[in-house]
């Protein structure tokens, strides 16, 4: 609510300034002074010009200054309260002939016999309502029942909830791993938009992508359109959708911007981390997670997955992108097939540190072992050889060796470059 200052004049200072005002007319002048004079209080020339005595020159002149005040500010109040009155009369008249058309500008129309008025509001969207819109029954409460082993009560229920977004009409929904314990659940429940709670089975989840597909038997979908996270840019608009603390304030929407790309953050104490992140100021809280990161357009860019508690506004999305080719395979062939390229690999780091020795590469995957009769032992992959490249993707951790793996299918075809006596060594491969 905007706050209006009003400023107050000082009426005594406005009319004194050497007996000049304004007339009725709103004219501010000498015409009135000079009729003041004319009147009644002229100034007698030739019996000033008769008087030596320059004390009764002063007293003749003394005289008429009072008078003319006098009847001056008689007339400035009586001229001031007529101009008021005035203006009074013409800002009610106006008002009276006008605030029908302005009314009904604004959808409120007057009725002429009984002075009531009636509301007719008009549509009005925003960018955020019109997501909402077109968005909101794609979304979907997920609660969970995962068994927790405890060291003092053994094994336990533990009972969760998130969010998830319906991504084809037979009842597939994207949702994050750790959302539904990691594929350790007794069971799953999905609520949706309309008020129906279903039973849902885990078809399929990766830890390190912390993605996971669910699925419910269900009529009446509404699927929710995958938007393009490689054409997102810093400082676009991004929406969240979710369930923020708990089912109490389910569908929850906040707002803001695209923040950074390709960030990489550290998810639990082990270390593990997740990485090429989509970064937003949108809110973010638990709860939220496996729910959809929005574009303008309502275009699914991003599945939340985390927040960094000890900051403000520092929420992080899965790329969408990355989703895409498991989503895909789920809905034309109705499950999802992952390929291999059938070696044990570890980070550089971890190899420098274990064995103290200098590793060919500064970044990559360091091949230990390959397994008989896989993809890597087919097209000679080696073990110490260095991977630091899948495709066009660069593969500096093992994690992004595993993200990369996902875009293909069987039949597919791409390179992968590795370091090999201190050389690259690209290698051409047909996943199985």
């Amino acid at each position: 609510m905007e706050v209006c200052e009003l400023n107050h004049f000082d009426d005594e200072n406005e009319i004194k300034n050497n007996g000049e005002g304004y007339d009725l007319e709103g004219n501010y002048g000498n015409e009135n002074l000079e009729k003041n004079y004319s009147d009644s209080n002229s100034i007698d020339v030739e019996k000033i010009e008769e008087t030596d005595n320059k004390y009764e020159l002063k007293d003749e002149l003394e005289r008429l200054q009072i008078s003319f005040n006098k009847k001056g500010r008689k007339r400035f109040i009586s001229g001031t309260l007529a101009g008021v009155i005035l203006g009074s009369a013409v800002t009610l008249g106006a008002t009276y002939a006008f605030l029908p058309n302005m009314l009904s500008m604004r959808g409120i129309s007057l009725d002429g016999a009984q002075q009531e008025i009636t509301i007719n509001p008009t549509q009005d969207l925003t960018v955020y309502s019109a997501v909402a819109k077109k968005v909101m029954p794609s979304v979907v409460g997920i609660t969970t029942v995962a068994l927790e082993r405890d060291w003092f009560y053994g094994v336990r229920e533990v009972s969760g909830v998130g969010t998830g977004v319906i991504v084809d009409k037979r009842g597939y929904i994207l949702t994050n791993s750790h959302v539904v314990g990691d594929g350790n659940v007794k069971e799953v429940m999905v609520l949706l938009h309309d008020g129906r709670q279903i039973k849902a089975e885990v078809l399929w989840n990766e830890k390190s992508l912390d993605l996971a597909i669910i699925k419910v038997e269900g009529e009446n979908l509404t699927v929710a359109e995958l938007g393009d996270s490689d054409e997102t840019e810093v400082g676009e608009i991004a929406i969240a959708i979710g369930n923020p603390l708990g089912l109490t304030f389910e569908r929850t929407l906040t707002q803001g911007v695209i923040s950074g790309l390709n960030r990489t953050i550290t998810v639990n104490a082990a270390g593990e981390t997740i990485e090429n992140l989509m970064q937003t100021d949108a809110s973010i809280n638990p709860g939220n997670s496996g729910g959809p990161l929005l574009n303008a357009r309502g275009q699914v860019i991003g599945i939340n997955t985390a927040k960094i508690s000890t900051g403000e506004g520092l929420g992080f999305a899965i790329p969408i992108n990355i989703a895409k080719p498991i989503v895909d395979q789920f809905i034309e062939k109705g499950e999802f097939t992952r390929v291999y390229l059938g070696i044990q690999g570890v980070d550089i780091d971890v190899y420098e540190g274990a064995t103290g020795q200098k590793a060919q590469s500064d970044e990559g995957v360091y091949v230990a072992q390959t397994i008989e009769n896989s993809i890597a032992t087919k097209y000679g992959i080696k073990p110490s050889d260095i991977i630091v490249k899948i495709g066009n993707d660069k593969v500096s951790r093992m994690s992004n060796l595993v993200r990369s793996l996902y875009k293909y299918r069987p039949g597919d075809k791409t390179t992968v470059t590795v370091i090999r006596n201190n050389q690259e060594v690209n290698i051409d491969v047909v996943f199985e």
